[in-house]
């Protein structure tokens, strides 16, 4: 009996990724995501106290809820290491979009405007987990 060892490589569909951040660059030439600029509202003490509970209820359960990529890998933000590196949600992660969904009506309450980009190719992947992707941007 023969045995056929071959390893057939099926290729998928790209999956299309999504993220919400900023139109505009800040200093460092990088558009910051919802997170990044809710956090930003909240250090500033710009929000409401309603608002501040939501934000720290809502940080709390997503910190609980998806893994941080940075404690996986202490690099994958590092300038040094991965220039300008983003975060991008999968389009299958349908709770966590509906969640950054909620940030961005936060940002549109103290008019703070962001946009929603989708892209089947973020650039380099430093990182990957079942519900988002970090990605350094190429070209």
């Amino acid at each position: 009996m023969v045995v056929d060892d071959a390893v057939r490589l099926v290729e998928r569909p790209p999956l299309e990724l999504v993220r919400f951040e900023s139109p505009a660059a800040n200093a460092r030439g990088r558009h910051p995501g919802v997170f990044a600029l809710a956090n930003g509202l909240a250090r500033a003490g710009r929000l409401s106290p309603a608002d501040h509970a939501w934000w720290r209820h809502s940080n709390d359960w997503c910190n609980a809820a998806y893994t941080d990529p940075s404690t996986i890998d202490a690099a994958v933000y590092d300038d040094l290491v991965d220039p300008g590196a983003q975060g991008w949600f999968k389009s299958t992660a349908a709770s966590l979009i509906a969640m950054a969904r909620e940030y961005v009506a936060l940002l549109e309450r103290y008019d703070v405007t962001s946009v929603e980009r989708r892209t089947d190719v973020p650039g380099r992947v430093v990182y990957e987990d079942d519900v988002q992707v970090v990605a350094v941007p190429t070209g």
